[in-house]
């Protein structure tokens, strides 16, 4: 089975974060950048999936500079055959899977796995949009994928629920927590960290760089105000409060 995993470069969350030029652009200046979370379930789905079929082959493919090349490195650690960055930095979801989806229509693949949406824009549009450029399904919210020849059993969370589909490859899938659990997720040991260094990372030129998109500023959430202690019988206090400063009764 040929699996393609798209994974994105994000910060961390225990990062602190800025921006510059009047809140236009993010500053990545002391940021540190990992592997997408949602993007690392479907990473260890593939490895999973190799292994039960003996066999077959997983590659990850990025948009972005050079800067992303050490998380392409943590990926190819964690049991990545190979990885395929397109250099071009990722300025919005459609340039993104645009770009993907035309390496994709001359290196086919029979599982193409995104996750739902990335954790530092939110977008979660990049796994549709591969699948309407590649005229493929798309199972978005994924949290269960049975492989069995080409027909498949997948779950996915719905709103109230969950659905079971039936499909058969290839198709796209959008990730997420339960696609496998968090204490399945690999660390790279030391023989896969020295493996990574040889395996192949092979950049490519993007081919069309289009944008629909422009982030014109970005604003950070109001800091938090400071807290006030109310006695526990001093109700009469404690609905002034909430009547005259918090307004909400």
């Amino acid at each position: 089975m040929n699996i393609v995993v798209c994974i994105s470069s994000v910060p961390d969350t225990t990062s602190k974060i800025n921006f510059t030029e009047n809140g236009s652009n993010f500053d990545s200046s002391g940021v540190q950048f990992v592997i997408n979370p949602y993007d690392e379930f479907g990473l260890t789905k593939a490895m999973m999936l190799k292994e039960v079929s003996g066999g077959g082959k997983v590659t990850i493919i990025t948009v972005g500079d050079a800067t992303v090349e050490p998380v392409m490195r943590k990926a190819l650690a964690i049991g990545a055959d190979e990885a395929i960055r397109i250099n071009m930095t990722a300025t919005d979801s459609y340039s993104t899977a645009t770009e993907i989806s035309n390496y994709l229509k001359s290196n086919p693949a029979d599982l193409i796995i995104t996750g739902k949406e990335s954790i530092d824009y939110n977008g979660g549009a990049v796994g549709g949009m591969i699948a309407e450029m590649m005229k493929l399904p798309f199972i978005n919210a994924c949290i269960g994928l049975e492989v069995n020849g080409s027909k498949t059993k997948l779950i996915r969370e719905i709103e109230g629920g969950k659905e079971n589909i039936l499909a058969n490859l290839p198709f796209v899938i959008g990730g997420q927590k339960g696609l496998v659990q968090e204490s399945e997720l690999r660390i790279p040991n030391m023989r896969g960290i020295m493996q990574a260094r040889s395996k192949p990372l092979n950049i490519i030129e993007p081919t069309a760089n289009e944008s629909m998109t422009e982030s014109l500023n970005f604003k950070k959430p109001a800091e938090k105000g400071s807290c006030k202690l109310v006695d526990s019988n001093d109700v009469a206090k404690l609905v002034s409060l909430l009547q005259n400063e918090a307004k909400v009764i």
